[in-house]
């Protein structure tokens, strides 16, 4: 509105969005509505002259302000065409307002500038009539200069400095506290504004100790002065702690995301599932999981087909070794929320993602019911929303299986029947004679180490059918190579076990034969102990479970 009006609207404009950012409008809301006007910016010059010139100056006012930062256009850009009136925007922006000598007064002032002070000039100011008041002690004089600066969304500034001064000055602490607690009682420097200060400080007092040594033991003793007179929220100490409690949290969480790059970057070279696995287990965080899913499919998407399909591939093993339905449903609900960020980085994240959720229902690794599951915890409009949207429709088109198998370019990926089909063809060979060594190979060759299972499966009714049992030898030898998993081999124990009814149909004594396999097998030590090996047992549902 403010770009088709005068000067004056438009200055107005930008100081709104200066008075609104942090205390109402967050800056991710902020920039995501700077990606929409950018986006719009074609549209906008039908009806608007000069609208690339206008939006540039308002993107370059906004940096100006503090209200976006500088890295904002570069990574705008990467998400735009270059045939695109935004990214003539952004290039007239950098060329013609961030570049030019003082361009941070040129900006400030281009419209008239009757409403505005730059921030530079704030500071300056607030800085100017503490020291003035430190000197004085006249209250009264100091609070009418607050006042007088007309920057209401901008006093937490004042709080800090006043802050700052009390420690630098330790005689004028007294001044201070009783200067903080007057503007407080007039309602001259809000609440919000208050806390927003102190927890200005408290990030800064990493800084603040180089030059003032005991900077974290004065703030500490400041707080609960505030509080006892009253003039600053008593939930900031409880926020405080939490902040301390969540920092120590955050560097955890970093050390974990530092990890698993360095991971993810050796499982992309070397292809090694039960490595990564056994990596991801020595870190011991499990409750990380989500956060691991959401770097893997990060990284993967801003590399190549091949790398992509064995993200979908590891997935698909990491559900079936250590990762709960939950784990993996959170991490793609963190990487949907925070779709529109990774979209700024990566052309086409939006379908690629689509495409790691669809693929996800094909391989089994998800249910279609947990789409709606994590459709329901996004925004209803938000860019995430509309790529689970996307997912239900890849899924619901005709021969989906076969196409989302192959949607990175058909890597390692093949329709189910097709696995199955070859599975079958080398246990046949095998059983008429094949070399253990060549059979071990073709199972490798399948690269499908999370489809495993079947080929325990088919190994196992086999061996009943033909009355056979030297596939107990390819599985015991598959076993020992780490070419099939505990896990595997019990999930295709359970399988047999739920489907025995209809297997004795056409082996009368397939049961027979299975408990023998079974206590064979846990000999052996490549079935789960608490297997049971009696059919009519429920434990195989606790294995399932499992």
């Amino acid at each position: 509105m403010a770009m088709d009006r005068h000067d004056k609207e438009k200055e107005m404009a930008s100081v709104l969005l200066s008075a609104l950012y942090a205390d109402v409008i967050s800056p991710s809301q902020i920039r995501d509505g700077f990606v929409i006007l950018l986006e719009s910016a074609d549209d906008l010059a039908v009806d608007i002259l000069d609208a690339v010139d206008i939006l540039a100056l308002f993107v370059a006012r906004a940096v100006v302000d503090d209200i976006l930062p500088p890295a904002f256009l570069t990574r705008a850009k990467k998400a735009l065409p270059e045939s695109s009136k935004g990214f003539q925007v952004l290039q007239t922006t950098e060329k013609n307002y961030l570049s030019a000598p003082h361009h941070a007064e040129l900006v400030e002032r281009r419209w008239g500038g009757s409403t505005h002070i730059t921030v530079e000039e704030v500071k300056k100011k607030i800085a100017d009539l503490l020291r003035e008041y430190v000197e004085s002690g006249d209250a009264v004089e100091a609070c009418r200069c607050i006042r007088e600066l007309g920057v209401s969304f901008f006093h937490h500034e004042v709080v800090k400095r006043a802050l700052v001064l009390a420690m630098e000055i330790r005689t004028a602490e007294p001044l201070i506290l009783k200067l903080l607690k007057e503007a407080s009682e007039e309602g001259l420097i809000s609440s919000s504004q208050m806390a927003k200060g102190f927890a200005r400080l408290e990030e800064s007092l990493d800084d603040l100790a180089l030059d003032i040594p005991s900077a974290k033991s004065l703030f500490q003793s400041l707080v609960p002065k505030a509080i006892s007179e009253g003039w600053l929220d008593a939930s900031f100490m409880k926020s405080s702690g939490e902040d301390g409690q969540a920092q120590a949290e955050d560097e955890k969480v970093k050390r974990f995301k530092e990890e698993v790059v360095t991971i993810i970057h050796e499982y992309f070279l070397s292809d090694d599932i039960p490595e990564l696995i056994r990596s991801l287990e020595d870190l011991g965080m499990p409750e990380f999981n989500p956060i691991f899913l959401k770097k893997l499919i990060t990284l993967a998407m801003d590399r190549k087909n091949r790398e992509k399909e064995m993200a979908s591939v590891l997935l698909s093993a990491l559900h079936i070794e250590i990762f709960s339905t939950e784990d993996i449903v959170n991490g793609f609900i963190m990487l949907l929320e925070s779709a529109e960020d990774t979209a700024l980085d990566i052309l086409d994240a939006s379908n690629e993602l689509a495409l790691f959720l669809a693929r996800a229902v094909i391989d089994d690794v998800l249910v279609p019911l947990n789409l709606e599951e994590i459709g329901s915890k996004l925004q209803p409009n938000c860019s995430g929303s509309e790529t689970v949207r996307m997912a239900r429709s890849l899924i619901a088109a005709r021969h989906a299986g076969e196409r989302l198998l192959r949607c990175w370019g058909g890597g390692t990926g093949w329709a189910v029947e097709d696995a199955k089909d070859k599975i079958l063809k080398l246990l046949e060979e095998y059983e008429s004679g094949g070399v253990l060594g060549e059979a071990c190979q073709c199972i490798r060759d399948l690269g499908m180490p999370f489809f495993n299972h079947e080929v325990v499966k088919k190994a196992l009714v086999m061996a009943m059918e033909k009355k056979n049992d030297r596939m107990l030898d390819l599985l015991q030898v598959c076993f020992n190579e780490g070419l099939i998993t505990i896990n595997q081999m019990t999930k295709g124990f359970t399988r047999i076990k739920d489907g025995m009814d209809d297997l004795a149909l056409d082996i009368p004594n397939a049961e027979e034969k299975f408990n023998f396999y079974v206590e064979y097998a846990q000999k052996k030590g490549w079935l789960l102990a608490s297997f049971g090996s009696s059919v009519g047992d429920g434990s195989s549902k606790a294995v399932a479970a499992t």
